[in-house]
């Protein structure tokens, strides 16, 4: 199947046009106000509207109630949930069963140790996402922060997973390479300024990525 994009954080439907025209499988629209990527529900309901049947579309929340996810799920639609807070296995499980929309968990890495919770979660989701930690004090976003991780703490994870964190289209290559991801995650890395995608950079995005993936 090769390696699939997610390009995260789409606000407007110029971002959605360039993210389906360069080929991206996912996009992911984000309901977090703190967040410069942040979208309504009604942003968000004629974005997902325009990417069906062209991408999947990934609703990334944080430590949600279930009010604000039956308003997403009711007007948004989305594939997949992308859970980026500090849910634990039992919300994650509840989540999914309420909802029947596959799930993914985000798990921020400090070490390869944090590595050890996936085996809790992994029953309830799809497959699990890998984003780098940033320290207290920094603004607590998810994701879209620009920072990468250490990829040689997955040399030893056995399974699909989405890779995050600090992708570039200059070093995607590189990072599909070293970790093996068949999936791989983008939002600050395709901007011209925080928060607005550029066209350009997504579609070298997806080239790369899609490149790698033909290469390995």
């Amino acid at each position: 199947m090769g390696v699939q994009v997610k390009i995260c954080g789409i606000t407007t439907p110029e971002g959605l046009a360039a993210a389906t025209g360069a080929g991206a499988d996912f996009i992911g629209l984000v309901f977090y106000p703190p967040s410069p990527r942040h979208v309504t529900i009604e942003q968000a309901a004629r974005l997902a509207d325009m990417a069906r049947g062209r991408a999947r579309v990934v609703a990334l929340t944080v430590d949600a109630d279930d009010a604000l996810l039956d308003e997403i799920a009711e007007r948004a639609r989305p594939d997949f949930w992308q859970l980026h807070g500090r849910e634990s296995p039992a919300r994650v499980k509840e989540i999914a069963r309420r909802y029947g929309i596959e799930t993914i968990k985000a798990f921020r890495l400090r070490g390869p140790e944090d590595l050890r919770q996936v085996a809790d979660f992994l029953p309830h989701i799809a497959f699990p996402l890998f984003d780098a930690w940033h320290p207290p004090g920094q603004a607590d976003l998810p994701g879209g922060m620009g920072k990468a991780f250490d990829w040689t703490w997955l040399k030893d994870h056995r399974g699909a997973f989405m890779l995050a964190g600090g992708l570039t289209p200059e070093n995607v290559a590189e990072a599909i390479a070293r970790t093996g991801a068949a999936m791989v995650d983008v939002s600050s890395g395709v901007e011209r300024e925080r928060g607005v995608k550029d066209p350009e950079r997504i579609a070298a995005f997806v080239r790369a990525a899609k490149a790698a993936g033909r290469a390995s």
